[in-house]
């Protein structure tokens, strides 16, 4: 067993079978190219662009391309470590096999928290263009079921019940989610290029100006943090989900060659999407307008007067949306599933059944989304989620650079261009971006840790396969 300054460190070539706890590999590149664009086209830009206008004003744009540029070069260096180390859980399982367990756990902690908050930030996205369609037809529910506490309910139902009926899926089987999912995203797809085609020739130049009306940095002003960078920090939440990629490695039939594909090629179209939609919506209507909207496309279709095709991209919001529900749940049922196959968490959460899934705690995660989503407001759901995303891929970061340090050859089938540039760009961004996190998200993201680093001492520390020179599955 290697050991570091910070645990036991899994080996890279741990041997990959053990009986009853193996994934089946079933997906091709198709298939993970479909999975970063679900998960990464999703609520970020069909809701988060009127929270991030809120914080940054038309500046929103370019809180986009930051948040942007902060996730390429972590996409790259997640496009390295997950052809060099292929099995499931992301960073991880990188940080379990460079820097050691205990960092891995709070890492792996973070994850728990980043995608179980991010399926259910998305959940309540979705029932805002659900409950905008249904009013905008005139048809009007009791205001309990609608939403939670925050918004004048007692509970928001719909995202509850999406949530549900994405579990239920991914407990059909992994190929058979991820080919509904490429259907989902092709919907997707196509409103947004409807809602592009439709708006743009309304841009009015005016609408930018003043393009940064409260500043670049983040700030305190009116009792909320805004600025750019303020942002940025939030809308961070629409670009990730490439990681979501890297966690199906142990279920890739070709994981040398399709996450690669899987990881890139997601990451670029998503991104030129993102700044499309962005300059069509800020540039059609003013951000005063669409700031804090819970359907800031829909609404801008409407105000232009365009009520048939808001209509339209509405509804395929609604059909659409659950695809990054489905990517992110089936990234938070991975990252439970091998932190308890390692033995940090229950060794019965990693038992799979006979079409390959891990049912029970697939079922775990649902009712653990379906209550934050039931009870919090998408603004505060997105800011913690982003904090244990950020974590991760300042970890990410880390783990490239002391990998090439530590074993430069180490066969790799994709290389990060300039490894050390690239990574330290990853890691000051992402702590930048951290720090430019509300004050309250930060100190429930520190209490979230504190409570995971006493679960880690008092039971999982003990019940390490690592430590007690198990057999671990990875590769």
């Amino acid at each position: 067993m290697a050991a570091g300054l910070f645990g036991p460190i899994k080996p890279i070539d741990a041997s990959r079978a053990e009986a009853g706890h193996g994934l089946r590999p079933t997906l091709s590149w198709p298939h993970l190219v479909a999975l970063g664009v679900g998960a990464i086209v999703g609520t970020g830009i069909y809701t988060l662009t009127g929270v991030g206008a809120e914080r940054a004003g038309p500046a929103v744009i370019l809180a986009f391309a930051i948040a942007g540029a902060v996730c390429a070069c972590a996409a790259l260096a997640y496009a390295e470590l997950a052809t060099l180390i292929p099995t499931s859980g992301s960073a991880y399982t990188y940080t379990y096999s460079v820097l050691g367990e205990t960092l891995a756990w709070i890492v792996g902690w973070s994850l728990i928290l980043e995608y179980s908050l991010a399926c259910s930030g998305v959940a309540v996205g979705w029932s805002g263009y659900l409950v905008g369609l249904i009013e905008s037809a005139g048809v009007h529910l009791p205001q309990w079921m609608l939403a939670g506490p925050h918004g004048g309910g007692v509970i928001n139902l719909p995202a509850v019940l999406v949530s549900v009926g994405i579990a239920g899926l991914l407990l059909a089987g992994t190929r058979e989610s991820a080919t509904v999912n490429i259907l989902l995203v092709v919907i997707k797809l196509a409103a947004l290029a409807v809602f592009v085609v439709v708006v743009m020739p309304y841009f009015n130049p005016a609408n930018l100006d003043p393009f940064m009306p409260y500043g670049f940095g983040s700030t305190l002003q009116g009792g909320e943090k805004r600025g750019v960078m303020a942002a940025a920090a939030i809308v961070f939440f629409a670009f990730y989900g490439f990681d979501a990629v890297a966690t199906s490695a142990e279920e890739t039939r070709n994981p040398k060659r399709d996450l690669t594909i899987g990881i890139i090629g997601s990451m670029a179209l998503s991104t030129t999407i993102y700044i499309l939609v962005a300059v069509a919506a800020v540039g059609a209507v003013a951000y005063t307008t669409l700031g804090g909207s819970p359907e800031p496309l829909a609404l801008a279709l409407r105000t232009l007067g365009h009520p048939v095709v808001s209509w339209v991209v509405a509804s395929a919001a609604i059909v659409a949306l659950p695809s990054v529900i489905l990517v992110m749940m089936y990234g938070q049922s991975r990252i439970f599933f091998v932190m308890a196959r390692d033995g940090l968490l229950p060794r019965r959460l990693s038992n799979v059944s006979s079409r390959g899934t891990p049912v029970f705690v697939t079922m775990i995660t649902c009712l653990f989304v379906s209550v934050i989503a039931a009870f919090f407001d998408v603004g505060e759901i997105a800011a913690l989620a982003n904090a244990g995303t950020l974590l991760a891929f300042i970890a990410v970061g880390v783990c490239l650079m002391v990998l090439r340090r530590r074993a430069p050859d180490l066969p790799r089938v994709f290389r990060c261009p300039a490894p050390y540039l690239v990574g330290s760009l990853a890691v000051l961004g992402c702590i930048y971006l951290l720090i430019s996190l509300p004050s309250s998200t930060l100190i429930r993201f520190v209490i979230w840790n504190a409570i995971g680093l006493v679960v880690y001492f008092l039971y999982s520390r003990t019940r390490s396969m690592v430590r007690m020179d198990r057999p671990v599955v990875g590769i």
